[in-house]
């Protein structure tokens, strides 16, 4: 990030007053003229914090895409598929049991066996040859939509949020202020915010095992230089294996997400893979901070875009990943 400054300060200028916008568009009492122009502030927070939701559930699903693509060069469109299995998985068994937790749990270890499959059947066979793994995952995928279209139908499924987490909750953000002077404030659902704490938990965590654990260490040699690393006598393949079936069950646990705040169909997959590649070219591959700032970017981007230019909101979001390719082309965040 401080190359880029130092190559872009310009770009860096905007971007820290466009930052420093966004924080007092949030946190100041709009006066009656702003909110006469772009409407009003409970809109805009709403879009904000939609956005940022909406990031997190990106970021766990970019996060496992990061460290399968980005870390083990493993070249898997059929991430998206994971996803919207893991959702099924989630939507099946709290139905069942009415555990909206166990749904999580189940989801996770369902579509980490499934990750651990692919990469010994599939990956393991294939190792360094990108096009061969493109073309398999993209015909995996394929045969994946079909048979959870067979098992699960048409239909849009919602996975429903346990009694504990219904209901809004006030914020402290200032929407306006009546006449009488008191101060009207942002009520917003639990359950979104609940979400974004435990991905921003499973950021610092994801982070903190690769960088500052043994086993961090073993991933990103193995990365670098697997032969090497091998010769030493680390089971190698073991640890790829892990890695693989972590990053799949981040799918697993984002399709759960996915289905509890928004909703569950075919053609999700396709949709959330698509986000994932725009999250990682952003973000930078193989970098947990990188998917996370790009998950955010893209979340707001799609909200905000999506609220105030409806007709051209997807352009936003890829005029930001073309900007990124034009001025840093290993992403915002990449690994050195």
């Amino acid at each position: 990030m401080t190359r880029f400054i130092e190559r872009h300060p310009a770009w860096a200028l905007i971007a820290l007053v466009a930052v420093a916008l966004l924080l007092w568009l949030i946190l100041a009492v709009w006066p009656p003229g702003l909110e006469e122009a772009i409407g009003r502030k409970r809109v805009f927070l709403n879009a904000v914090l939609n956005g940022i939701t909406l990031g997190s559930l990106y970021f766990l699903v970019a996060s496992g895409f990061t460290l399968i693509f980005g870390l083990m060069r493993n070249v898997n469109l059929a991430h998206g598929s994971l996803y919207l299995f893991g959702g099924y998985i989630g939507y099946a068994i709290s139905a069942w049991t009415g555990s909206w937790i166990l749904g999580f749990i189940i989801a996770f270890i369902a579509v980490a066996l499934v990750g651990i499959a692919l990469q010994i059947i599939v990956f393991r066979r294939m190792e360094g040859e990108d096009l061969r793994q493109t073309m398999v995952t993209i015909g995996l995928s394929i045969v994946f939509a079909d048979l959870m279209l067979w098992a699960f139908g048409g239909d849009f499924y919602q996975i429903q949020t346990p009694s504990w987490l219904v209901g809004p909750i006030e914020l402290p953000l200032v929407t306006a202020v009546k006449s009488s002077g008191e101060a009207v404030y942002l009520r917003y659902p639990l359950v979104r915010l609940v979400i974004f704490v435990a991905a921003v938990v499973i950021g610092i965590v994801m982070w903190l095992a690769l960088n500052r654990t043994r086993v961090g260490m073993m991933v990103r040699a193995g990365v670098d230089d697997r032969d090497m690393l091998a010769a030493t006598g680390v089971p190698i393949q073991l640890v790829f294996v892990a890695v693989f079936a972590l990053g799949a069950g981040l799918a697993g646990i984002a399709g759960v997400v996915g289905g509890t705040f928004q909703s569950l169909s075919p053609g999700e997959d396709t949709r959330f893979l698509l986000a994932s590649l725009v999250v990682v070219i952003v973000g930078g591959m193989g970098s947990i901070p990188g998917a996370a700032l790009g998950a955010v970017i893209i979340g707001l981007a799609e909200q905000l875009g999506s609220v105030y230019i409806p007709t051209y909101a997807i352009v936003v979001t890829f005029l930001i990943m073309v900007l990124v390719l034009a001025l840093r082309p290993q992403g915002l965040l990449a690994r050195r």
